[in-house]
């Protein structure tokens, strides 16, 4: 994906993984507003039992000197099963953007269209009273000073978080200077591995 070489020591290290698989089937077709009721559900639960967890971002996590995780119950989760027992700091500024259904009558689609649609008219400025696009990307701004914050002085920071809201993220990263050193895309489990030099006098 065109990614550059990790960066010499000592480094801060900011390592953001989307949650597992969610426990709630897609194999559904919704209106809009059943989707919106979909997405409420999506939200309130949590992961599907007996999946696979990828042995390197468990390592990761492990082996980090923080973990952070979004509100949501599926990404709290995500984060006990990489680690076993709790995520440091549980922070709402991580939960995903919000995906607004257009008001389409006598559509139905499955989740995964609708989610598509709502993104898209998300950016064209349709919030439907959820957050708009220009308070996100303030909100994504906030996530990624507490994310630096917590990486300066050559830590590594682990945030079990979501798919949309973790690229709003890796944008103000890499405008700040950070390097993408690993991307795996935005698949359940799987992560970005962000590095910068640290500031010495932090670490000191």
């Amino acid at each position: 994906m065109g990614l550059k070489r990790p960066l010499s020591d000592p480094k801060d290290v900011i390592v953001i993984a989307r949650h597992g698989k969610p426990a709630l089937s897609r194999k559904v077709r919704l209106s809009w507003r059943e989707f919106r009721a979909w997405w409420d559900k999506y939200d309130e639960g949590g992961l599907a039992e007996e999946q696979k967890i990828p042995k390197k971002i468990q390592a990761i996590a492990q082996d980090a000197d923080i973990l952070i995780s979004s509100s949501l119950r599926r990404a709290q989760e995500t984060a006990f099963l990489l680690r076993g027992r709790e995520a440091d700091i549980v922070d709402e500024v991580f939960v995903e953007a919000p995906l607004p259904p257009p008001h389409l009558p006598f559509l139905k689609l499955k989740p995964k269209a609708w989610g598509t649609l709502a993104r898209i008219f998300w950016f064209w400025g349709f919030p439907d009273d959820m957050e708009n696009v220009h308070d996100g990307r303030k909100r994504a701004g906030r996530a990624a000073d507490i994310l630096e914050g917590h990486a300066a002085g050559g830590k590594t920071v682990v945030l079990t978080a979501h798919g949309w809201f973790n690229r709003m993220i890796k944008t103000h990263l890499l405008r700040r200077g950070w390097v993408c050193v690993k991307d795996q895309g935005d698949l359940h489990w799987k992560f970005r591995r962000y590095e910068r030099k640290t500031d010495q006098t932090q670490s000191e």
